[in-house]
């Protein structure tokens, strides 16, 4: 009965998050198994939880990147380093949204922030907008998979695993995603025969191959300091980030502070200096001192519109997250998981064909459901009866976060779809249409990501 009162809720037009609240208070009254104030009592304990104070902060970083000019100046360093290869334009949005995705957390931040630039810039210089649009749509799903990520908070509050391993689990496929992406753009630009978008300078270039040796070489340099020498470990951090102000003073570099933020947070956090919580808003501070002090590219009026923006963004998340605990703790109650583990386990045994099912399923759900939602709604019915097949917790959210990023690209509910499709004047049957040649390299990735764990796995052993 709960899922039906779901289903009719969501075929009457109702957003994903009232359906599923409405659902819930329908089952109780209809029932009257339960008080309906449970509902709300459910709802409030949802999201009374210390790691979705995560949340508002990342979400309020990104937003301080975005409007602090820092998305031209990855753009600029990305132009630098690549844009002069063949079907340069196409490289350059890819490597911007790697760069990207270590601030924002979110594909439709990295859809919104570099995509207006990087479409407008593709199609200055002759690019079909079909070809922006679709190499935009696909790297924006770097966004939630390179850490940080605000899906990988949801998964790890609601599966119980740890946020950090779950970052650090994101690096790899990361990469993988942007190999297979600039492979994508190659093959483009060969069969059109598209040239460099920049004239190759060499000054340009190592400069920006000197900001990247520095992005490498800083954190070597202090873990040798600290673990090697015993040097104090407060003392050698805040010595080495007044460094980098330095060596960005002296150098002039486009995008060296900005490309540390993924640095800082994932040193911080495998290190033990402090929470992935407590790493959001290291990222807050970082770029409001980036933002206010160093570029002087925010005004107090642009920071009060971007808290209200992150206020907006927040509660629409945090009310999913509340909506979807209410449901999903029916789903429980009501023996639905139960149901469903009984018969998948009953159907098959096997590790690597719960996998097949469950990528089958949740690229289903991703074309319906907001990935906050879908999360939520997910982890409890196929996390247990992963678990019970082996497959490790961790490397199960990887594969859950891509399957619902991919759904993000796919009609009818896809949001990264709207967004380019606002962006680019494009309609949205041929915003569809010029994504559909990303998904090639998409769902090759998930393949590797699904059945070669050890890709996933390897950061996370490490330091976890």
């Amino acid at each position: 009965m709960l899922k039906i009162f779901f289903l009719v809720f969501m075929a009457g037009g109702i957003p994903v998050a009232v359906a599923m609240a409405g659902a819930s208070l329908a089952y109780i009254v209809v029932s009257g198994s339960l008080p309906p104030f449970v509902v709300i009592h459910r709802m409030v304990s949802g999201i009374d939880s210390f790691p979705l104070l995560a949340v508002p902060f990342f979400i309020l970083a990104g937003n301080l990147m975005n409007n602090a000019g820092i998305t031209t100046r990855i753009y600029n360093f990305a132009l630098a380093l690549v844009g002069w290869l063949k079907g340069g334009l196409g490289h350059v949005n890819v490597l911007g949204s790697v760069i990207f995705a270590g601030m924002s957390g979110t594909a439709i931040a990295d859809a919104a922030g570099l995509g207006t630039i990087e479409i407008k810039a593709m199609k200055e210089h002759g690019y079909s907008t079909e070809f922006a649009v679709g190499v935009t749509a696909a790297s924006a799903t770097l966004g939630p998979i390179i850490p940080p990520s605000l899906p990988f908070v949801i998964y790890g509050m609601m599966a119980n695993v740890s946020v950090g391993a779950l970052f650090l689990a994101g690096i790899l496929p990361g990469a993988l995603l942007a190999i297979l992406m600039m492979l994508t753009v190659a093959y483009f630009a060969h069969r059109n025969g598209w040239g460099g978008d920049v004239k190759f300078s060499s000054t340009r270039f190592f400069k920006a191959m000197c900001e990247l040796a520095v992005v490498i070489g800083w954190p070597l340099m202090l873990w040798l300091l600290v673990s090697k020498l015993g040097a104090p470990p407060q003392l050698t951090v805040f010595a080495g980030l007044a460094s980098l102000f330095v060596l960005d003073r002296i150098f002039k570099f486009e995008a060296l502070l900005p490309i540390m933020t993924p640095v800082l947070l994932i040193g911080g956090m495998s290190t033990g200096l402090f929470t992935p919580t407590e790493g959001a808003i290291a990222a807050c501070v970082w770029a409001m001192i980036l933002g206010f002090g160093w570029y002087k590219t925010l005004s107090w009026k642009m920071f009060v519109k971007v808290c209200l923006d992150t206020i907006e963004t927040t509660s629409t998340v945090l009310f999913i997250v509340a909506a979807a605990s209410i449901f999903g703790w029916m789903l429980t109650a009501t023996g639905v998981t139960t149901d469903i583990a009984s018969w998948v386990l009953g159907f098959t045994k096997e590790a690597w064909v719960f996998l097949l099912l469950a990528n089958l399923l949740m690229l289903f759900v991703g074309c319906f459901l907001e990935p906050t939602a879908a999360i939520t709604i997910l982890v409890p019915i196929l996390l247990p009866i992963a678990t019970q097949l082996g497959v490790n917790p961790i490397h199960f959210g990887l594969v859950m976060v891509l399957n619902l990023m991919i759904g993000l690209l796919h009609p009818p509910m896809g949001m990264v779809l709207f967004v380019l499709a606002r962006v680019a004047g494009l309609s949205f049957e041929r915003t569809t249409m010029a994504i559909l040649p990303w998904l090639i390299p998409l769902l090759l990735a998930l393949v590797v990501i699904t059945y070669v764990p050890s890709l996933v796995l390897w950061l996370p052993k490490m330091f976890f």
